[in-house]
């Protein structure tokens, strides 16, 4: 058996036990340590082609695993490669053609054969492009870093340091597979998925990781900034914040960033997050904050505090917009979970929202392409809790190799 069908059937034997209740990467992580036969290069070959197979979404559910996995693979690559050299010649050979031609070359093989990346497209929000967004599920997106203020200078030395070369483009000729990062914005960074970053730069204190369109959600916070109170000598005078779904501490890191001396409160629903974000707070350095365990789903919820200035509410919703990150979800999902999702949004809202001081800002956060979850919860913030609407917007990444969020920044 040549080596090409090994890794062929060694990614069907994965692909029949994984059953999507974990994240696909936690799982390969498992399987592979206990399989001690396979090679780094091996186990980097084997997890492309699963990949490969989550990254054409539903459109291999009705075909065999391993013609799943080739179907995958022909999509994702850019480039002529063995496998499919060995396996699908003719597939090989049209490598370099666009999607549709692809598309089209497949259904001229196979009539029943039909290709749909992604199958929700009635539910988008608006304003996505829906070829684009389609596409983006075929590219591992980019790893993006947020250097904190202060540390511009600095951070780049270590990259450069470490070998890395800043560049324009990330198509600048004579890339190939060295490490190399771009500046794409004052504090935003951008490198290769798999660079190992965490040994160059001390994470969390001279730099966050933070997709591009997280570290977006700056502009909503500018927005806030300029009605900080100009004294801070009285308690009372503190700009009061709840991160309220605060899950790992990325946007209350940004937040401190962004507003400066700020009286934080974090809450999630489970300890073990908040054992996480306080790690990463030690880091970061942010000493002045109250924490609290606390699920806002419930329909008798006591707020802890009804005085904040800003409330930042990252709810939990579909992931929807970062699924060419975990494309098995993609593969997986039920489109039952928006409405679901949907109405989880709506009993969090209406708890947390009453904590907010009389003109004070409201902040909500997706990382969804839905309407549902985007403009239909807007449309209820606003008739339920006559909240004005400042600003909305779709933080599209899809075509930058990022993720894609929604934020809404409301004043009572």
């Amino acid at each position: 058996m040549s080596r090409y069908h090994s890794y062929l059937n060694s990614s069907k034997e994965i692909l029949n036990q994984y059953q999507g209740t974990e994240p696909f990467g936690s799982f390969l992580k498992k399987f592979f340590s206990l399989q001690k036969k396979y090679g780094s290069r091996d186990r980097k070959q084997i997890a492309n082609l699963c990949y490969c197979f989550f990254r054409v979404g539903k459109s291999v559910q009705h075909i065999s695993i391993e013609e799943g996995i080739l179907t995958g693979l022909f999509f994702c690559s850019r480039e002529r490669n063995d496998i499919l050299g060995n396996l699908k010649p003719e597939w090989n050979e049209a490598i370099h053609l666009p999607i549709k031609e692809k598309v089209a070359l497949l259904a001229n093989h196979d009539s029943r054969r039909t290709i749909q990346l992604f199958s929700f497209k009635e539910e988008l929000s608006d304003g996505i492009d829906s070829g684009l967004f389609s596409a983006s599920f075929l590219i591992q997106p980019d790893l993006f870093l947020r250097i904190r203020p202060g540390y511009e200078i600095q951070v780049k030395k270590k990259l450069m340091g470490a070998g890395y070369a800043e560049v324009v483009s990330r198509q600048e000729p004579g890339i190939g597979d060295r490490n190399w990062f771009r500046l794409i914005e004052e504090h935003c960074i951008v490198l290769p998925n798999a660079s190992k970053i965490e040994d160059i730069i001390e994470l969390d204190k001279e730099a966050v990781v933070q997709d591009y369109s997280s570290q977006r959600i700056a502009e909503f916070l500018k927005l806030v900034g300029p009605e900080l109170p100009q004294t801070q000598d009285k308690e009372s005078d503190h700009f009061e914040i709840w991160d309220c779904c605060a899950a790992s501490g990325g946007k209350s890191i940004l937040a401190k960033d962004v507003l400066g001396d700020i009286d934080l409160t974090v809450s999630d629903v489970r300890e073990s997050i908040l054992m996480n974000l306080r790690k990463r707070f030690e880091k970061a350095g942010i000493t002045k904050y109250k924490s609290f365990v606390g699920d806002l789903a419930k329909e008798v919820f006591e707020l802890p505090a009804s005085n904040y200035q800003l409330i930042l509410c990252d709810v939990p919703c579909t992931g929807s917009g970062t699924w060419s990150r975990t494309p098995e979800q993609l593969f997986y999902f039920n489109p039952s979970e928006i409405v679901k999702y949907n109405l989880l949004q709506r009993k969090i809202v209406s708890n947390v929202i009453h904590g907010l001081k009389p003109g004070g800002h409201f902040l909500y956060i997706t990382c969804s392409v839905f309407k549902k979850e985007n403009e239909e919860m807007v449309s209820f913030i606003k008739e339920k809790f006559d909240l004005k609407l400042i600003k909305m917007e779709l933080l599209k990444g899809y075509d930058q190799h990022a993720d894609t969020l929604f934020a809404a920044l409301f004043i009572a």
